[in-house]
């Protein structure tokens, strides 16, 4: 998923029924859950013997944000977060990006036709939409649902490890904001937690996305590091900096609260502005500084 407008986290929208994806992009898609395992059946943490020792990024280092699209590294760049249909750059600390929370539009279909009951829906039957995104919320309010979801989040995970990449970003901690009251905080954090032990199974780091409301559970759940949104135009990047020995990887997107946050955060955090569309260079919107 693609940042947030500004709103992001200011405004809940319950839900509509999404729009049928198109068919090219379902069988795209569906292509690519199949050669990432993600099944119907019921799943632990991964069995590999192999899992590494789990080492979080380091703080400070220079961070770019690669969601959007893939491309060479700019010189200094030591992390680096990438879609989990990218692959891991050579030499670098390497972030896998999952969207763990919600369905990607053009994986909805998918969704629909293999595990239609774990997708969250409200009155009438409806889909709950993220709608900035037009994503649908999946359905973690109960512990049998959280697990079916891990056991088909987690192959993702554990492809992430078998690629080489040394951490994992679970987006959409926050999606009980955006349910309409189906969601509560605490079933987020249980379904994190679920993640955070497939991730060390495999091997990986797991982040936390945004969401200050769970710092204070960041332990418990098994967090070993922050990847934030616009915590210097927030006011929060000092709360994330305490809880993870400034293990922070901030992504601005205008260039005044970039600024404002290389002035105040800039020399203890990895912080970094991006284009809201993440783009490649090239694009006529690409955007990529460092503090």
């Amino acid at each position: 998923m693609r940042p947030r407008p500004y709103l992001r986290r200011k405004a809940v929208v319950t839900g509509v029924v999404v729009a049928a994806v198109a068919a090219l992009g379902a069988v795209s898609v569906m292509a690519l859950s199949l050669a990432d395992g993600a099944s119907s059946r019921p799943v632990g943490p991964s069995p590999s013997p192999r899992a590494a020792r789990v080492v979080p990024p380091p703080a400070n280092a220079t961070f770019d944000y690669q969601i959007g699209a893939s491309y060479a590294p700019a010189r200094g760049v030591r992390v680096l977060s990438r879609d989990r249909s990218g692959e891991p750059a050579a030499g670098l600390y390497n972030i896998c990006y999952v969207n763990a929370f919600q369905a990607q539009p053009d994986e909805l279909n998918w969704w629909k036709k293999t595990h239609p009951e774990l997708l969250l829906r409200g009155a009438g039957g409806a889909v709950i939409v993220d709608q900035d995104w037009n994503e649908a919320l999946l359905d973690v309010s109960t512990p049998a649902r959280r697990a079916e979801i891990a056991s088909i989040v987690g192959t993702w995970i554990d492809g992430c490890a078998h690629r080489g990449f040394q951490a994992v970003e679970p987006d959409n901690l926050d999606s009980y904001e955006r349910s309409g009251g189906r969601l509560t905080l605490s079933d987020n954090a249980s379904f994190a937690r679920l993640l955070a032990r497939r991730a060390h199974a495999a091997g990986l780091a797991i982040a936390q996305k945004n969401t200050t409301d769970l710092l204070a559970q960041h332990n418990s759940i098994g967090f070993d590091f922050a990847v934030t949104e616009e915590c210097g135009r927030y006011g929060e990047c000092g709360q994330y900096a305490s809880a993870y020995a400034n293990r922070v990887f901030d992504i601005e997107y205008s260039a005044g609260d970039f600024a404002a946050t290389c002035r105040g955060s800039g020399a203890a955090l990895s912080v970094v502005l991006r284009d809201r569309d993440v783009s490649e260079p090239g694009s006529p919107d690409y955007r990529f500084k460092t503090c």
